[in-house]
């Protein structure tokens, strides 16, 4: 297992779920929920460097049929500005199939995640977003634990390799 934080983006079409490892890549913990659009990248960029990350996974959402869709290339080209922007630190895409269904049913089994109204609605998303980032690097950390190599693909920068 690879010694470093590790740091996880789950990129929505309004949200962005965030989470970090602990230094020995162990265990997986929400940090926030960055607004899509305008300074999300760079938001990113802090938090890796705040945290000092070596290496940020992306979440991406691979079909059943193997085929690429439109969630699958915006994740893609999430990831690959990522890297441009991050370089040299890497950036690996790593399949997220059903993190937030099983973000979202960890939560729905707390005590105090029912909170009605509006707020609630809003709060309850931005929670599922963090938590659906936690459930992808906490399974990519359990990857590479019992495979002994990264998990996901590496996505590369025009700067050099990543």
């Amino acid at each position: 297992m690879r010694h470093g934080v590790r740091l996880a983006v789950d990129p929505g079409n309004a949200r962005i779920g965030v989470a970090v490892s602990d230094p020995a890549g162990m265990l997986a913990t929400p940090v926030e929920t960055v607004p899509r659009g305008k300074g999300d990248r760079q938001r990113i960029a802090l938090l890796v460097l705040e945290r000092e990350a070596r290496e940020v996974i992306v979440g991406y959402p691979a079909s059943l049929s193997g085929k690429e869709g439109p969630a699958a290339r915006s994740a893609r080209e999430f990831a690959a500005e990522l890297a441009e922007l991050l370089h040299p630190v890497p950036v690996r895409l790593v399949d997220e199939r059903l993190t937030t269904v099983t973000a979202q049913g960890q939560l729905l089994s707390g005590a105090s995640f029912g909170k009605k109204g509006a707020k609630g609605g809003r709060a309850r998303r931005t929670v599922i977003d963090q938590a659906a980032a936690t459930v992808l690097l906490q399974s990519a950390l359990d990857q590479e634990r019992s495979t002994g190599r990264p998990p996901g693909e590496t996505v590369r920068s025009s700067q050099g390799e990543s």
